[in-house]
């Protein structure tokens, strides 16, 4: 193992905190009073739409990261496998409703007993079809409705066709919500939620590049954690206000030579789901090996640039047609050489997560083909997102001390 490094924490933490409490103790405030709708969205799914309307949004996958980062994930999913639940499907489903079914939940730091009840469901497939059947356990068990999208994946192209039909299913929610949140409908107000979600975008777009600076300001461990506003908060005024401040933060970090590695060497490129019950470990196993990793596909993932509130209905089918986990192979190889073209990436770093063969991009020969092709190494590492019994610590950080020793060769 190299030398222990003292990493420089970032300053705007402390905001992060702060917004993050906000919002949960808002959720809190509205589980108790019924002061306000509650609708649950997919990560990647129509939750401006529901923003527009009044709502406050839960989203359940992070709720699960909560539960992947704090550790206790793995006291949940055999829960929700006894339950009928397989130990082969998402690990963020199964944590999420093995907690449920236990009655627990880390949202009790900021006084809910349990999830904040939903007056509806929204979901969106394109990521996987595992967030149905997530969200549909929840219809059950709470009787409330369930809309969605229906996004078709492994796409070669974005087709004008797709955005058409997806934008279609999301205007057929607008008369459902209506019903459910005793508002009209606004197209105006989601025009200025659409733009407000775009500007989220491209700030949090701006914060992720700051890492082709050399040395990084900042790492995909560090990305990880500072997605939370764009995850939960997007389409409001505190997720912009805090990305403007962290930017600023990260500039000031590049103007002055602050290595987010102090020390780097060596840049690699992250594919595929954190491990967030080992982020802490894998980012100082990094940085005591002088390496940065600096770009992810996972944290791009909330980057929406295609949002146009002229357009706001297919835009925002076309942004969420063309995440990086809908595309093929093809899509996703050209993507992934860009970046290492961009943050002048040294090796590709492969996570095979046990549960998330739709986020794990190693089974199929990629890595091969991209050696081949861009003439740099990779390394597969095999973990979960959630499950920590997939994943050897001590395994792991002698393959990335090898993986490293071999690039120094």
């Amino acid at each position: 193992m190299g030398e222990e490094k003292k990493i420089p924490q970032l300053k705007s933490t402390k905001m992060l905190k702060e917004v993050m409490s906000k919002y949960f103790y808002e959720l809190a405030e509205a589980s108790k009073t019924r002061n306000k709708k509650i609708a649950w969205c997919t990560s990647v799914g129509p939750a401006e739409l529901a923003i527009s309307m009044g709502f406050l949004v839960f989203y359940p996958e992070n709720h699960a990261a909560m539960m992947g980062a704090n550790r206790t994930a793995t006291e949940y999913i055999p829960v929700a496998n006894a339950y009928g639940y397989s130990p082969d499907i998402c690990s963020y489903l199964t944590s999420d409703i093995g907690a449920y079914l236990k009655r627990e939940t880390p949202l009790k730091a900021y006084g809910m007993e349990s999830v904040p009840k939903p007056d509806v469901l929204l979901y969106n497939t394109n990521q996987c079809r595992d967030v149905y059947d997530w969200f549909s356990f929840y219809s059950r068990e709470f009787n409330v409705p369930i809309y969605g999208v229906n996004t078709p994946r492994n796409q070669p192209e974005v087709r004008e066709d797709v955005v058409e039909v997806c934008a279609r299913q999301m205007e057929e929610i607008v008369p459902h919500l209506e019903e459910i949140s005793g508002q009209k409908f606004d197209i105006d107000r989601f025009r200025e939620v659409l733009a407000d979600s775009l500007k989220c975008s491209l700030l949090w777009e701006e914060v992720l590049n700051t890492a082709a600076n050399v040395p990084a300001p900042a790492t995909f461990f560090d990305h990880c954690i500072h997605m939370g506003p764009a995850v939960v908060l997007r389409g409001r005024k505190e997720a912009i206000e805090y990305y403007e401040t962290l930017l600023q933060e990260l500039k000031e970090r590049v103007r002055n030579g602050i290595a987010a590695v102090p020390g780097e060497k060596h840049r690699f490129y992250w594919d595929g789901m954190p491990i967030w019950g080992k982020l802490r470990v894998l980012s100082n196993t990094f940085a005591s090996l002088n390496s940065a990793v600096v770009v992810s596909s996972y944290c791009n993932s909330w980057v929406f640039s295609k949002f146009d509130p002229r357009d706001p209905f297919r835009s925002m089918a076309r942004a969420y047609c063309s995440i990086f986990i809908c595309q093929d192979d093809n899509f996703k190889e050209r993507y992934i050489e860009e970046k290492v073209e961009k943050f002048k990436i040294d090796g590709i770093i492969f996570h095979d997560s046990k549960t998330c063969p739709n986020n794990t991009n190693c089974r199929y020969a990629m890595p091969q083909r991209l050696q081949e092709r861009l003439e740099i190494p990779f390394l597969i590492i095999n973990g979960d997102l959630n499950d920590l019994r997939c994943f050897s610590e001590e395994q792991t950080i002698t393959n990335i001390e090898a993986f490293v020793e071999q690039l120094e060769e």
